[in-house]
């Protein structure tokens, strides 16, 4: 049997801001270069520099409501006056070929590509800070946000870690190495689930008959 053959995983990554799970996504996509992020669709416009299939579908709003009455959309959210979501057919056709894709999403959209058509192929890892007074030191001394916004951050991280129980996995990142092996150990082996694997039916009625044969 060809053990290179197998569906893709939806790998979902959450976490609250300032816990790791950016840079865990970052180290992942470097030890696995064929992983992929989903590129999500939206109906606010283009920024300077942002290119349409590569950093966003960028769609209308009719467009967009179409897709998700459709059932064309994994996961959606309307978030300060606009749209976005994950289009459905681009990561059907990535696992069927093989290919993880990776979501950095939330709770709620986490639940939604849980509940979708492609449950079965969903990998979601909730990441933890390793205590509160660290996860406020991460997020002021990464410089990115003004006292104001860190408050918010900090307040709503109580909301997002209240969510934790709803993940297949939970990683404490304490330690960033660790944390990140593992990640690969968890990866590694939800590749090899049965759901994965869409040959081994096959594969093991070929040693039925290989056995069968044999004994006659």
């Amino acid at each position: 049997m060809d053990q290179t053959t197998r569906r893709g995983l939806l790998i979902i990554l959450s976490s609250p801001s300032g816990a790791g799970k950016t840079t865990l996504a970052r180290k992942l996509m470097g030890w696995d270069e064929t992983l992929r992020f989903s590129v999500s669709a939206t109906t606010r416009p283009p920024r300077r520099g942002e290119e349409d299939g590569v950093h966003y579908h960028f769609v209308s709003e009719a467009r967009f409501r179409n897709m998700v009455a459709e059932g064309e959309m994994l996961e959606h959210a309307h978030v300060f006056g606009h749209f976005y979501g994950s289009p459905l057919g681009p990561v059907k056709e990535a696992i069927e070929a093989g290919r993880d894709v990776l979501f950095d999403v939330d709770w709620q959209g986490a639940q939604q590509i849980a509940r979708s058509a492609l449950q079965d192929h969903v990998l979601s890892v909730f990441v933890l800070p390793p205590s509160i007074a660290e996860l406020r030191r991460r997020l002021v001394e990464r410089g990115q946000d003004a006292p104001e916004v860190i408050s918010k951050r900090m307040q709503k991280s109580w909301d997002e870690i209240s969510h934790w129980d709803g993940y297949d996995y939970v990683l404490v990142n304490g330690d960033l190495e660790i944390s990140f092996a593992r990640l690969k150990t968890i990866v590694e082996a939800e590749r090899l689930r049965l759901a994965q694997q869409p040959g081994l039916t096959d594969f093991v009625r070929g040693l039925q008959s290989e056995f069968q044969e044999s004994e006659e």
